[in-house]
């Protein structure tokens, strides 16, 4: 059954996260590789261009910033420098600073970097899997089972990510029983918190309600987050679908930066400026500040000389919109959304 809007009954504080509520280091990981000298020579300016864009983040009121990926630089170089992007941002107290360890030799360099929550993956289709990580689905959670281990004993949280939780690349449709699978062995296995990732952007709102109703039958409500790509406009509309069911954790990428270097024309994660617009139209607290992140995703599309995907960014940086930012209630999408329903 889909929950009408029956006013503004959401939870306390819905928790937005930068992704978690912001992907600092996507756009980084989908960069074309460069050539050795050239790679040598950004390295330095790579490193404070990404610590100062997550401190710059630290202060917009974000409480989880995922900071950086220990991935192989073997296969992905522009992540070489996690251990430095970690050591050297300025950790906001009440801010969480997760990074993504998909194997024991990532974990290890993570937590001797200082990392107190780690992140691990599974692919909910074995065709991405294998073509991702090079194992099947059930083969990736031998790999990171060391890391669950290690972290149970080392006091460190792990959160679980799903991937192609709505298509694969390379396999097409990806059934819901599928994803539930993976969710709940990663839930199983001791995460706190189980990321549904539409990798490639493809869902939509009924397949958002189909497969999370799947979900919710082995995870409970509390510990099921969504993250979505909006390759096709449809994260919004999948977002606030999930949060008519319980969801209070939302992923999403300052300025929309982003992708899957393994899904080629996936676009990057919805951008926390639209997400942010929408829920503040729907009055849903989240303790986070839109003046200070537009002036965070102004700067990171600057230094990457880039522009930002995000419609809110773009409206409100050119035409310097401010209404809504005082009151909310006078957003269109509030006034929208107050008068219709969805139907049992």
């Amino acid at each position: 059954m889909i929950r009408r809007f029956s006013g503004l009954h959401w939870r306390a504080m819905l928790h937005l996260s930068c992704v978690c509520a912001s992907y600092p280091w996507t756009h980084w990981q989908n960069e074309p590789t460069l050539g050795l000298t050239r790679r040598l020579a950004l390295r330095h300016s790579s490193i404070d261009v990404k610590t100062k864009f997550i401190n710059k983040l630290s202060e917009t009121g974000l409480k989880v910033i995922e900071a950086t990926s220990f991935v192989s630089p073997k296969w992905v170089p522009q992540m070489a420098d996690a251990k430095e992007v970690l050591m050297n941002i300025k950790k906001k107290e009440g801010v969480e600073y997760p990074v993504l360890t998909p194997n024991m030799h990532g974990y290890i360099d993570a937590v001797s970097a200082g990392a107190t929550q780690v992140a691990v993956f599974a692919a909910a289709s074995e065709q991405f899997s294998r073509k991702n990580i090079n194992c099947s689905i059930d083969e990736s959670f031998e790999r990171f089972a060391p890391v669950l281990e290690a972290a149970k004993r080392d006091g460190v949280k792990v959160r679980g990510y799903v991937s192609c939780v709505m298509g694969c690349p390379y396999q097409g449709k990806v059934e819901p029983a599928a994803v539930a699978y993976v969710a709940k062995k990663l839930y199983d296995a001791g995460c706190f918190e189980i990321s549904l990732g539409d990798t490639i952007g493809v869902g939509n709102p009924l397949a958002t309600y189909l497969m999370i109703t799947e979900v919710l039958k082995h995870v409970p409500i509390e510990a099921v987050a969504v993250h979505f790509h909006d390759t096709y406009g449809q994260a919004l509309a999948n977002i606030l679908m999930a949060l008519q069911m319980g969801v209070s954790t939302i992923d999403s990428a300052a300025a929309g930066l982003g992708g899957c270097p393994y899904a080629r024309g996936a676009s990057g994660n919805v951008a926390t400026e639209d997400v942010l617009y929408m829920l503040e139209g729907l009055g849903v607290e989240t303790g986070v500040n839109m003046a200070a992140l537009l002036e965070v995703s102004h700067y990171i599309t600057g230094q990457l000389h880039t522009r930002s995907p995000s419609k809110a960014h773009r409206a409100l940086i050119t035409s310097r919109v401010k209404r809504f930012v005082d009151d909310p209630q006078h957003s269109p999408v509030h006034d929208l959304l107050m008068q219709s329903a969805l139907p049992h």
